[in-house]
C-alpha cells in the first residue's frame, strides 16, 4: 500500500515511488503537516518543535499545559478561519447567524484502493488501477461544517491529487466565503517560485523569483485561468536547475477564476494554498448539501525542474485526458485564419485546400466567418447557421468537396459568445451576463453567454449536437474571445450571485462532458484567444489547446517553453505561419518555423497558394518528417538542454523514447554573432551503455561559409551525455537544426 496509517503515532504517510507525504492528528484533532519531500521512510513529527511565539495565541484546552502548541505557527492540511491562525485561510464559512469560522477537528479518515472523483469537475483517473484513496473528516461542530479531505496517491507516477469536499451538516443554511482545493505548510527551505505570467500573444513567460516575507498572490478573475496567469507554479529551492535541486509543483485542474497564494510567516514557514478565486465568491449550502473544490495536482522531484515536468506531461497524456485522441497518431492540418481572415468563399476555400493536399496536408479546418452574416467580429456569434453570402451552397457542397480531396474537414465555432447583433440575442437578450440598470462592457464586441443557466448550457449543448449530426465534421476548434464582466444572472438571487463564477465554469464543463461522450470521434481543440485558457481543467476534456495567437517562432520558443514546464508537447497547438509573422512583422526560415511547430500539435497556418515551389517541397519534406517523429514527438520524455535564466544564444530541447532508443534534439539560433563562441551542448536522457547512430543532421537555412566537416555516425550515450556535441557555426536569420539519434545495433 502507498498510504499507510500509524495508530501509534497517529500520523498518515502517502509514498509515491521518488517522494513522501505525512500528516499528523494531532491532540486535539487539528490535522497537522509534517512532512513532504524525497521519499523516506520514518515519524516527521519531532521536526516542528513547539516554542512560545508572542501573540500566537493558544487553543483553550492547552493553556496552562503549553504556550508552545498554536495554529498560528503549526504546520496544518487545512487552515480554518477566526481559530486563531492569522495566515492564509483556506476555508471559511458563515451560519445564517453570522458566526465564521473554520475550526476544523479530526472525525475519521479511511483508505481505499482507486481514485475518488469529484462531482461535476474535471479530475485525474485511474487507467491501470494503481492509484489509492486517502479520504480524512474533519468537523467544525459549532458550525455544523464538515470538510473532507480527498488525496489521491500514484505512486509510480510521483503525484498526489487533492480536493475538499465541504458538506453543511447543521440545521440552518450555511455559506461558503472560501473554499481552497488545498493547504501545504512547509515550515523549512529557502524557496524560489516560477510562475508563468503574460498577456494575450505572449502567454506563460516563465519567471523565477525568490519567495518574501509576506504575501505573494497569483490568479485570475476573469472567469478562464486567463492569459495573465496560468493556475500552475513551481516551489524551487535556491540551486535548483533544470537537472538538479528539490521542486515542488502545484497544478489546479480547473478553467475559472482561480487564485494561488504564498505566504512566509514571521517564522520563515511558507504556505501554499489554492483554489476557487475568494473574492467575489460565496456559495449556500443548505443542510446537507456538498461542495466540491476543484482539483489540485502535487509533485516533488529532487532531481529538478525536467523530471518533474516528465511527471507532469504523463499523468495528463496517461490519466487526465480522456479523449482517445490524447495518444493518438493526429492529422496534420491547414487552418484557413491567417490565410484569409474573415474574406472567403466556397472557391478560394477550395483552392486552398487542394494546394494543401498537394503538400501532404491531411485536415483542412474552416475558421471564423463562415455563420450568420459574419463579415467581421461585431456581428452573428450565436447564429450557428451557415453564412449563404460566403457560401451559398452551404456546408454540405463544400465539405463534400474537401472530403472528395481526400481531407478531413474541421470547423471553428465560439460557442460560449453571442453578438448583441444578432439573431439569439435578439430572442434572448436575458441570456447574456449584464448588470441590470448599466451598459454592459464589450469584448471583441460581444458578450458572454450565461452557462450557469441549465437551459442556456442546455441549448449551446444542443446546437453543436445539431452541427455535428448534420454535418461530417472530424475536428473542432472551440475558441472563446473575451474575458467575463458584468457578473450577474437574471436567473440566480441576491443572495446567490456569488456562485456565478463558478457556476458557469461548471456549466461549461457540463457542455464539454456531454459533447466529448456523444462525439468521442471528433478531434476537439481548445482555444482562448490563443492561449488564454490553457489549464489541466479544459485537457481533461480537449486532447490539444491552441498555444498563442502569436505564431511567430522566435516569440514561440519562450512562449512554449514555459508551457512545456507543466503541460505535454502533445496538448500544443503550433501552426507554421507565413513570413513575414503577421503579427510581428518577423521573417524567419521556413524550416525554423517547422521545428518550432514540430514541439506542439503540428500543422500550417498560410495560403500554400502563394509559395514558391522550392518552399512547397520543404514542406512536403517537413510534413514526411513529421509524420516520421510522430510517435517520439507526441509521447518522448522532454529534455530542455538549456537553463532559463543563463545567457545564451540560441534555445535547444531534446526528445527521448521511453526506452532511450530514439532521441530528437531541435535547436533555433536566436542570435547570430560576428565572432561566436562554440556552438556546444550536452545531450540529456539517453543510455550511456549504448551507441547512437546519427540518422540525420540537418542545418536548415544556415548560411555557412564553408562546407562544415561531417559529425561522426556512432557516438557512445556517454560521450554525448557527458562530453557533449560542438555543432558547425551557422549563420543568417535565426537558423535551426534538428539532430535524430538512434541506438545502433551491435
Amino acid at each position: 500500500m502507498s498510504i499507510v496509517y500509524d495508530a501509534a503515532a497517529r500520523t498518515l504517510t502517502l509514498h509515491t515511488r521518488e517522494s513522501s507525504y505525512q500528516m499528523q492528528i494531532g491532540p486535539l484533532g487539528h490535522l497537522l503537516h509534517t512532512y513532504y519531500g524525497r521519499r523516506a521512510e520514518g515519524d516527521f513529527r519531532s521536526l516542528h518543535l513547539l516554542k512560545d511565539v508572542g501573540f500566537s495565541p493558544v487553543p483553550h484546552e492547552l493553556d496552562g499545559e503549553t504556550r508552545g502548541w498554536s495554529l498560528d505557527t503549526l504546520p496544518q492540511e487545512l487552515s480554518g478561519a477566526n481559530s486563531g491562525d492569522f495566515r492564509l485561510t483556506s476555508l471559511c464559512a458563515v451560519t445564517a447567524d453570522g458566526r465564521r469560522g473554520g475550526s476544523l477537528r479530526y472525525v475519521r479518515h479511511e483508505i481505499r484502493r482507486g481514485k475518488y472523483a469529484l462531482r461535476g469537475l474535471p479530475a485525474a483517473f485511474d487507467p491501470d488501477g494503481e492509484a489509492e484513496t486517502l479520504s480524512v473528516t474533519l468537523a467544525d461542530e459549532a458550525l455544523g461544517l464538515e470538510a473532507e479531505l480527498l488525496y489521491g496517491v500514484y505512486e509510480s507516477r510521483d503525484l498526489i491529487t487533492r480536493a475538499v469536499r465541504v458538506t453543511n451538516r447543521g440545521s440552518a443554511p450555511l455559506r461558503l466565503e472560501k473554499a481552497a482545493s488545498c493547504c501545504l505548510d512547509l515550515p523549512f527551505g529557502d524557496w524560489d517560485l516560477l510562475h508563468f505570467h503574460g498577456r494575450h500573444a505572449m502567454e506563460r513567460q516563465p519567471e523565477r523569483v525568490a519567495v518574501m516575507n509576506g504575501v505573494q498572490r497569483i490568479g485570475s478573475g476573469r472567469v478562464s485561468s486567463g492569459h495573465q496567469h496560468n493556475p500552475f507554479l513551481i516551489l524551487c529551492d535556491k540551486h535548483a536547475n533544470e537537472d538538479a535541486g528539490d521542486c515542488l509543483g502545484l497544478m489546479l485542474v480547473y478553467s475559472g477564476s482561480f487564485e494561488m497564494e504564498l505566504e512566509q510567516d514571521q517564522m520563515g514557514s511558507l504556505r501554499l494554498t489554492a483554489g476557487i478565486k475568494s473574492e467575489g465568491f460565496s456559495w449556500t449550502l443548505q443542510p446537507g448539501e456538498s461542495f466540491d473544490t476543484p482539483e489540485a495536482l502535487l509533485c516533488f522531484r529532487h532531481d529538478g525542474l525536467n523530471a518533474l515536468s516528465r511527471r507532469y506531461h504523463r499523468l495528463i497524456r496517461e490519466a487526465l485526458c480522456r479523449s482517445r485522441w490524447s495518444g493518438a497518431e493526429r492529422p496534420v492540418l491547414l487552418n484557413n485564419w491567417e490565410a484569409t481572415y474573415f474574406n472567403f468563399d466556397h472557391r478560394k476555400i477550395l483552392s486552398i485546400a487542394r494546394e494543401a493536399k498537394e503538400l501532404g496536408v491531411e485536415l483542412f479546418v474552416l475558421d471564423d466567418g463562415w455563420f450568420g452574416r459574419r463579415s467581421d467580429d461585431r456581428s452573428s456569434l450565436g447564429d450557428w447557421f451557415v453564412n449563404r453570402e460566403k457560401l451559398p451552397g452551404g456546408l454540405e457542397p463544400l465539405i463534400r468537396d474537401i472530403h472528395a480531396l481526400g481531407l478531413r474537414f474541421g470547423l471553428w465555432v465560439e460557442p460560449e459568445m453571442v453578438s448583441e447583433n444578432s439573431e439569439l440575442f435578439r430572442a434572448h437578450p436575458d441570456w447574456a451576463l449584464a448588470v441590470p440598470g448599466r451598459l454592459p462592457a464589450l469584448g471583441r464586441s460581444q458578450l458572454a453567454l450565461d452557462l450557469s443557466r441549465r437551459e442556456v448550457a442546455d441549448w449551446v449543448f444542443e446546437t453543436l449536437v445539431g452541427l455535428l449530426r448534420r454535418y461530417p465534421i472530424d475536428y473542432i476548434k472551440w475558441d472563446i474571445n473575451r474575458s467575463l464582466t458584468d457578473l450577474y444572472s437574471q436567473a440566480l438571487p441576491a443572495d446567490r450571485q456569488g456562485e456565478l463564477a463558478h457556476r458557469c465554469t461548471l456549466g461549461l464543463y457540463g457542455i464539454l462532458e456531454r459533447l466529448t461522450a456523444e462525439f468521442p470521434e471528433v478531434l476537439f481543440e481548445g482555444c482562448a484567444g490563443g492561449g488564454g485558457r490553457f489549464d489541466a481543467g479544459m485537457l481533461a476534456y480537449f486532447p490539444q489547446i491552441w498555444c498563442s495567437d502569436d505564431t511567430d517562432p522566435i516569440e514561440r520558443l519562450t512562449i512554449q517553453r514555459g508551457t512545456g514546464y507543466g503541460y505535454p508537447l502533445s496538448a500544443v497547438g503550433a501552426h507554421v505561419s507565413a513570413s513575414p509573422n503577421h503579427q510581428t512583422g518577423r521573417r524567419t526560415p521556413l524550416d525554423t518555423r517547422a521545428v518550432v511547430a514540430m514541439a506542439g500539435g503540428f500543422g500550417y497556418e498560410l495560403d500554400p497558394g502563394k509559395l514558391s515551389e522550392e518552399e512547397k517541397e520543404r514542406i512536403r519534406v517537413q510534413i514526411a518528417r513529421f509524420r516520421e517523429l510522430s510517435p517520439l514527438l507526441r509521447e518522448g520524455d522532454l529534455y530542455r538542454l538549456t537553463e532559463l535564466d543563463e545567457p545564451r544564444d540560441f534555445e535547444a530541447w531534446q526528445l527521448v523514447s521511453a526506452d532511450r532508443g530514439e532521441s530528437l534534439m531541435s535547436l533555433v539560433l536566436t542570435h547570430p554573432r560576428a565572432n561566436p563562441r562554440p556552438l556546444h551542448l550536452r545531450l540529456k536522457g539517453l543510455d550511456p551503455a549504448a551507441r547512437y547512430r546519427v540518422e540525420r543532421l540537418d542545418l536548415f537555412d544556415a548560411f555557412l561559409p564553408e562546407k562544415p566537416e561531417p559529425l561522426p555516425e556512432i557516438y557512445t550515450g556517454a560521450a554525448l551525455l557527458y562530453a557533449g556535441l560542438t555543432l558547425p557555426r551557422m549563420m543568417g536569420d535565426y537558423p535551426s537544426v534538428q539532430l535524430v539519434l538512434k541506438k545502433a545495433e551491435d
